[in-house]
């Protein structure tokens, strides 16, 4: 987090995926709690992370040689992929934010047709 936002305004998303919410990724989280702000997100849900819902990380590294090897690379990686994507889909999955919210409230955090 200090890597890629070094200004301290980052904000982690805690999506509860099983790696995430192991003991150990657990512990480190309440161990640094201070060091950065997350947000709490329904249990495994990636209709609630628009880069899950792009569909970028399934494909970004197939392919990648040699593969990022430090979080910079990582990050750098991540960005110019994340600004190859048309603008007009982008606004498509902001748009879609509301209509996914509802629909999580509606099942009540569980899942949901996205």
């Amino acid at each position: 987090m200090s890597i890629v936002h070094s200004d301290g305004l980052g904000q982690f998303q805690h999506d509860n995926a099983t790696p995430h919410a192991s003991r150990v990724a657990t512990k480190w989280l309440q161990e640094h709690s201070s060091d950065f702000r997350y947000f709490h997100w329904p249990p495994k849900s990636p209709e609630m992370n628009i880069i899950e819902v792009s569909g970028m990380p399934c494909y970004i590294f197939e392919n990648r040689s040699p593969p990022p090897r430090t979080p910079m690379d990582l990050w750098t990686v991540l960005k110019g992929e994340w600004c190859e994507l048309p603008p007009r889909y982008l606004q498509t999955l902001v748009e879609s934010m509301p209509h996914r919210v509802a629909a999580l409230l509606c099942v009540r955090g569980g899942p949901t047709r996205y």
